[in-house]
């Protein structure tokens, strides 16, 4: 089998790939979120590291991540652990998830702090749940 060689892109296929106005794209560039283009001005490409670095960008933005956190997590050593979350300051902003499991017992979290997504969420949750309901089985049936 033959290697193929790396597919190159201009800069106007790269934004159409990732999906991402032209503009924003060379904004990353210049962020320097984005590596820059191999080659000069109008022999300058992109391959498919560009791709990857623009959609892994996308996906933490869509995730609600600053573009200076995002920084952060993509300085993250290869392979490693995301950085651990900045601490808290004045102004700082944080969104919580809050589960009542019945009168007089919630749990309140920070996924991104606990490092858990939605998905890891929702799993806690309903095994939380399914945990208080079967403790209260527990007691019932030992009233009786």
């Amino acid at each position: 089998m033959q290697d193929t060689p790396q597919q190159r892109h201009t800069i106007d296929e790269l934004s159409t790939l990732v999906e991402l106005p032209l503009r924003t794209v060379r904004y990353y560039i210049q962020l320097g979120l984005v590596d820059r283009p191999i080659g000069e001005k109008k022999a300058a490409y992109y391959t498919a590291a560009h791709v990857d670095q623009l959609l892994t960008i996308r996906k933490w933005q869509n995730a609600g991540l600053s573009l200076e956190r995002i920084r952060e997590i993509l300085a993250a050593p290869e392979g490693g652990l995301l950085p651990p979350p900045r601490p808290r300051g004045a102004g700082t902003v944080e969104v919580w998830s809050h589960l009542v499991v019945a009168d007089g017992l919630e749990i309140t979290l920070e996924p991104n702090r606990a490092g858990l997504s939605s998905e890891d969420v929702r799993a806690l949750f309903r095994g939380v749940t399914a945990l208080y309901e079967q403790i209260k089985k527990g007691q019932d049936h030992d009233n009786n």
